[in-house]
């Protein structure tokens, strides 16, 4: 056998024991940055502008929202526990956590701002 055919043998079967290593490490990778992204959702400063309890949806006016790559702007959300809207009143100063759950923009937490 001439050294090219065998060097070419010794990278396919490099490439065919490390692929699957490098592939796996990577999945793992991705899978662990987004956990850690949903889970330390960033809140926001806003104000809220109405609130719907039938609907179970909250107006607020609010600054940028950085983990979902949001500008700042007017926007009706879901709320993940309909309970948060008795806290909050129209006219409100607060700070929230939003996320994006099951293709909806919908607030995980509010309160208050101080």
């Amino acid at each position: 056998m001439n050294m090219s055919k065998v060097s070419t043998i010794a990278l396919a079967s490099w490439l065919f024991v490390a692929g699957p290593a490098f592939a796996a490490n990577d999945a793992t990778g991705s899978a662990s940055a987004g956990a850690s992204a949903s889970a330390s959702a960033a809140t926001t400063d806003g104000e809220v502008r109405r609130i719907d309890m039938e609907a179970k949806k909250i107006t607020i006016r609010h600054s940028e929202i950085k983990n979902l790559e949001m500008p700042a702007m007017t926007m009706v959300f879901q709320v993940k526990d309909p309970s948060m809207l008795e806290a909050v009143k129209v006219g409100d100063k607060v700070r929230f956590s939003a996320e994006k759950i099951e293709g909806a923009i919908t607030l995980t937490s509010i309160e208050t701002a101080k």
